[in-house]
């Protein structure tokens, strides 16, 4: 006998997801034929009934307090028979079937302080990890650094002309990365540079090393006997500076805030129009944590959107510029220094380098 999920009642995950549809949606659900962008910050989607909706896209904070909550549900309220939505980036898209209600909304969200945008050809809300508000391992501060840097590239969330294609960014703490680093047009990640710090006269009593050993997934901790007292060694080649045994036994602090800092990465996307999916490479190795604005990290990552609006063709990826142009040329025009940094020197690494004579110069 099939269930319906959708009106069953259960404390066992989360209410089925079609419950919170709004009505135009379930209508035509999987019916959608095609969608445009009248406006910067709005879709219509338009069914194969004709039936239309509309999103109005607005950048939120990340952590968002319950004013702005209970701000988004009464305009949800008023234009869109309470229906929204949050985005994977952290915007907050209201849902509105009538055509009529979306540029007073508009009008109420930029008023509150909400800009809309991020649709098309922009710079869309950066998804970012928790930072040193919350986060054990974090090597940077989230929100600090995404604040400061959207505030530099605002012009990009709210406008469709200044770029040639969407450009994704994306923050992350540290290496465990949380957020989607790997795989954005830009990423700031935060790093740390040295090995943990071994507490050895606390770490017997604060700590079951077997679990401390177990922690490291690449295997750089073994067993250590200091001042006559079980503890631990960490292998510095070895480690690559996760946290993980942190997590577990909070003798090995691994924040340092002399040596903590942020490395910028470019190239990577998800979509797989024209090339393949692509992982972000190295950019900047290093740049200091200076909170509470981080000029350093600003100035990097808007020197970058500014080297490739101006010199990217139309619809070509960050990564797609950057292949055509190659490597050289892009820290050429970019005015970044290469360094050791990099190269690649992971064991399997070889496999991607260039294996004949030909030498592109861009």
């Amino acid at each position: 006998m099939a269930v319906d999920m959708s009106t069953r009642k259960t404390d066992i995950g989360p209410p089925h997801y079609e419950q919170f549809l709004p009505p135009v949606i379930k209508k035509n659900y999987g019916k959608w034929k095609y969608h445009e962008i009248p406006k910067p910050g709005v879709l219509v989607h338009t069914a194969e009934s004709g039936d239309k909706i509309w999103s109005v896209r607005a950048a939120t904070p990340r952590l968002a307090s319950i004013e702005t909550l209970r701000l988004f549900c009464d305009l949800a309220d008023e234009f869109c028979g309470g229906y929204l939505r949050w985005t994977s980036r952290n915007n907050v898209e209201f849902l509105c079937s009538e055509e009529s209600k979306v540029d007073p909304l508009i009008a109420k969200l930029k008023a509150a302080g909400y800009p809309v945008g991020g649709v098309g050809n922009a710079i869309t809300n950066i998804v970012h990890t928790q930072g040193w508000v919350h986060c054990h391992s974090a090597a940077s501060d989230a929100s600090g650094v995404v604040k400061s840097v959207m505030d530099a590239l605002f012009p990009y969330f709210e406008s469709m002309d200044k770029l040639p294609a969407k450009l994704r960014i994306a923050f992350a703490c540290c290496l465990n990365m949380c957020g989607a680093v790997h795989c954005s047009d830009i990423a700031i990640l935060a790093v740390h540079r040295h090995a943990p710090v071994i507490d050895h006269a606390n770490l017997a009593a604060q700590c079951e090393i077997p679990n401390v050993i177990a922690s490291c997934p690449t295997g750089a901790i073994r067993t250590a006997t200091v001042d006559g007292k079980p503890s631990v060694e960490i292998i510095d080649d070895q480690c690559m500076y996760c946290a993980n045994c942190f997590s577990v036994c909070p003798s090995l602090p691994l924040n340092d805030p002399d040596t903590d800092g942020i490395s910028i990465w470019v190239g990577g996307k998800l979509s797989n129009a024209r090339t393949t999916p692509q992982f972000s490479k190295l950019a900047i190795p290093f740049i200091p944590n200076e909170p509470p604005r981080w000029p350093g990290v600003v100035d990097a990552v808007k020197n970058i959107v500014e080297v490739y609006a101006k010199n990217a063709r139309r619809f070509e990826r960050l990564s797609e510029w950057v292949d055509r142009i190659g490597w050289p040329k892009f820290f050429e025009l970019t005015d970044i220094e290469f360094t050791k940094y990099h190269l690649d020197d992971f064991v399997h690494a070889g496999e991607t380098y260039n294996r004949t004579a030909q030498l592109r110069q861009g």
